[in-house]
């Protein structure tokens, strides 16, 4: 079964100085830079659907809006420090990410909507030089903010084959404070062989170390030398085609957002008590240029016409009259009656015969198919 590759382009700077992460959280930002085009800020745009986000990390989806709500205040508190190239004793500070929110298009699906903000765009975007690359999946199927992290930092170094670090600074990449695990044993332990493990079975890379430098004869370990090699038995086991998760272009987000915008506004329209298609409101509403009292005063008028077959083509028809001023001011008719569309009692009010608003133009371009009805010419002054 073929795979979809999706590669993650990261720079250099960005994986050294990058911020604390928890495991969501980096697999969002990773997900983020495998969907941008990194030569074009443009579009830095990216939308993950919830549901494909819970399926990638295996979750149930009880843990809905706090959890949800957690990753997105997490993800806008991440500060980036920029070191000055010119004076290291320098440096700027700011969010990495202007946007995250959590929006739903007009069938009810929810998706995680990430824009990065424009100080971090240097970071993200317009690579030529000084970045690494790998394929998305490595990191989905890490289990831990360490294990993703030491695959990072061990991958922009495979095509040395080594990398020598301190334990200091690498401890600060990994987001761990260096007063933990003072015992070096403990480190060893619980952080270098669980990440060994993991990205021995789970990615496309492996590694051994040891120590190469120690402060004295038989000292505390403060340099380690990492061996990188290419993991060369492993096979991903993560199925795409299987684990489905869905990412949003630009454009096609535009349409999301667009189609909740007229979910909301068609919600304005609730004061009309037929059973109206959400297609049929929006109609309305378009052709009231989104303006809802338009269609509500329309409506009112209908409420007094009764016989309206085609209640949709009626209001539609109104709401462009009186936006072009073209209604008479009401006038008293002596007719009573229940209204074909509503169950009310009718409060005898006609505007001018409402323009001929059921003249034959206005049948013909709606498909309305209707017998011929006797014309009924009333005498406004008889009701006064």
């Amino acid at each position: 079964m073929s795979q979809k590759k999706i590669i993650v382009e990261k720079r250099n700077i960005l994986n050294e100085i990058i911020a604390k992460f928890n495991l969501q959280e980096l697999r969002l930002f990773s997900i983020y830079l495998g969907r941008i085009d990194p030569r074009d800020p443009s579009r830095r745009i990216v939308a993950l659907g919830i549901k494909d986000f819970y399926r990638i990390i295996d979750l149930q989806q009880q843990y809905d809006k706090k959890y949800l709500k957690e990753i997105v205040s997490g993800l806008l508190t991440k500060l980036i420090y920029m070191p000055d190239e010119k004076n290291n004793g320098n440096l700027r500070a700011f969010v990495l990410f202007k946007e995250c929110a959590i929006v739903s298009d007009a069938k009810g699906n929810r998706y995680f909507e990430i824009e990065a903000h424009e100080k971090a765009i240097p970071l993200l975007f317009d690579y030529r030089r000084d970045y690494f690359k790998y394929e998305l999946w490595n990191v989905l199927n890490l289990e831990s903010a360490n294990q993703i992290r030491m695959y990072e930092i061990l991958k922009q170094y495979e095509w040395r084959g080594e990398r020598i670090i301190t334990v200091t600074e690498l401890k600060a990449l990994l987001g761990i404070e260096d007063k933990e695990y003072p015992n070096f044993n403990d480190f060893k332990k619980r952080v270098l062989c669980a990440c060994k493990k993991a990205l021995k079975e789970k990615t496309d890379i492996e590694f051994t170390y040891e120590p190469y430098l120690r402060s004295g004869r038989g000292g505390k370990i403060q340099t380690l030398r990492f061996n990188i090699a290419k993991n060369i038995e492993y096979k991903c086991q993560l199925e795409f085609d299987d684990l489905f998760y869905e990412f949003i272009d630009q454009d096609i987000l535009s349409d999301i957002n667009k189609e909740s915008e007229k979910a909301i506004a068609i919600s304005d329209l609730d004061f009309i008590l037929e059973p109206l298609t959400h297609k049929d409101k929006l109609s309305i509403l378009e052709a009231a240029d989104g303006d809802a009292p338009t269609v509500r005063a329309a409506y009112e008028m209908a409420k007094q016409q009764g016989s309206i077959k085609n209640l949709t083509a009626w209001l539609i028809d109104m709401v462009k009259k009186i936006r072009k001023g073209e209604i008479s001011q009401p006038v008293s008719i002596n007719q009573q009656g229940q209204n074909k569309f509503v169950n009310f009692r009718q409060r005898g009010y006609d505007y001018a015969a409402l323009e001929e608003m059921e003249n034959k133009q206005l049948r013909e371009d709606m498909g309305w198919v209707e017998e011929p009805e006797e014309e009924v010419f009333v005498n406004c002054f008889e009701a006064l």
